[in-house]
């Protein structure tokens, strides 16, 4: 692409600031105690009986202390007498296949050897009943033949919609355990419907399936669990709107409001289900959701590892990196494309040779600025903006802000031998 190249090789880097956002660090010291504590409750404890099989959901976010989480549940449903096992409640993530949802259980940490129990992966569901407008029901095939279900899910703001419920147990139980079935009977009528479709479908559940309980697992601005709630079934639809709200103002967010250009250094299924979450980088693929920061571009530079493939938010880019594109697996991130009915989420952005080149690129991209002066922020992804790096003419603006300190001072992007980012 030297023509290419060529058009974009000379345009100006701005020299870059480390800072740091402080946000609330509140956290659960010991989260094995305290899920113990939570669960060692009568409204808890009295819905086990001895023998019965309990299938625990698990869904496909990275969530902080998520495999010590379930296998703590894990064990106290096996102190209590009961049989529990594992099943995958994520839709049609992982490439809606079977191989591909283990994979990502096994990358969390969630596998039999730790837990200490069956993990059952399948991607039949049944039918349990219907909505009451007369919509099928779906849940797991495995979930439907157990005795009782458990679901453990993080509550958080959606990607995609706004409601009272959004991402976290109702969810879970409309979408994530529904497999790929349920959650495109969930979906069919876009997201402009979702507020009202989660709780619908939930609560249909609800009276379908045995939920014995809930945990809601809340996380700080740093990634780190906060807060643990077990709600019994029943008390799902009415607490967990309290919920959101607390972890609505528990999320990090960027405090500089406007850039020209924002750099995402890896998206990915770990960080957000929309690979960087919008609701940090702005990046909204549905008119139902908004927020975030105020960016004329974003470049994202890789999808990482732990996301398999699934390049789910690599649409929302204006500009991306050959190495990013060698990793996007169409395999992985189309169907959740195909089932959430949104497909600017996998179109494919500019590719350029490395991180300078698509980074220059950004830049060009932004209309009415001076190359010199674009303000830029850096951010290694949507989930760590702890330490983050803005262009020096940002300085004085974070300097004004509350919650910024500036760490060090202005210097040039270093890039190694091929071009790409070095992180400092």
């Amino acid at each position: 692409m030297s023509a290419v190249n060529d058009m974009i090789k000379d345009i100006p880097l701005p020299n870059m600031v480390k800072i740091r956002q402080e946000f609330d660090s509140t956290q659960i010291d010991d989260v094995e105690e305290e899920v113990k504590r939570i669960l060692n409750t009568e409204k808890i404890c009295g819905r086990i009986r001895k023998g019965m099989s309990v299938a625990v959901a698990v869904g496909s976010r990275g969530i902080s202390n998520h495999a010590l989480i379930v296998k703590t549940t894990i064990d106290f449903l096996k102190d209590q007498g009961a049989m529990p096992f594992l099943v995958s409640a994520m839709g049609s993530h992982g490439g809606n296949s079977i191989e591909g949802q283990k994979e990502i259980l096994t990358g969390y940490g969630i596998t039999e050897e730790y837990c200490g129990c069956p993990v059952k992966v399948g991607s039949k569901s049944v039918r349990i009943g219907v909505t009451e407008d007369g919509r099928p029901v779906y849940i797991d095939k495995y979930a439907s033949e157990a005795d009782g279900i458990v679901l453990i899910n993080r509550i958080k703001p959606h990607t995609a919609f706004r409601g009272p419920y959004e991402s976290g147990l109702m969810k879970m139980m409309a979408i994530g355990l529904g497999k790929q079935k349920g959650a495109e009977v969930c979906h069919r009528a876009g997201f402009a419907n979702m507020a009202d479709n989660v709780p619908g479908f939930g609560k249909a559940v609800l009276e379908h399936a045995n939920v014995l309980f809930g945990i809601a697992i809340l996380e700080n601005a740093y990634d780190q669990t906060r807060e643990l709630v077990a709600l019994p079934g029943e008390e799902i639809g009415e607490k967990e709107p309290e919920l959101l709200e607390r972890a609505r103002d528990y999320m990090p967010r960027i405090l500089i409001d406007h850039v020209d250009l924002l750099i995402v250094g890896q998206i990915g299924k770990n960080f957000s289900g929309d690979g960087m979450d919008p609701n940090i980088s702005g990046t909204f693929a549905t008119k139902c959701a908004d927020g975030g920061l105020d960016t004329q571009r974003v470049a994202v530079l890789d999808i990482s590892k732990e996301s398999h493939g699934n390049g789910v938010g690599f649409g929302m880019a204006d500009v991306s990196t050959r190495k990013a594109f060698e990793k996007y697996d169409f395999e992985m991130s189309y169907p959740n494309a195909l089932t959430c009915l949104v497909s600017e989420v996998v179109k494919v952005p500019m590719i350029l040779d490395n991180d300078k080149l698509c980074i220059q690129a950004g830049i060009k991209l932004c209309a009415g600025i001076d190359y010199q002066k674009a303000k830029v922020i850096l951010i290694p992804n949507t989930l760590k903006l702890e330490t983050i790096y803005i262009s020096d003419n940002l300085s004085e603006i974070a300097q004004d802000t509350k919650g910024v300190s500036i760490l060090g001072k202005a210097e040039p992007m270093a890039f190694d031998l091929d071009d790409n980012l070095i992180w400092n």
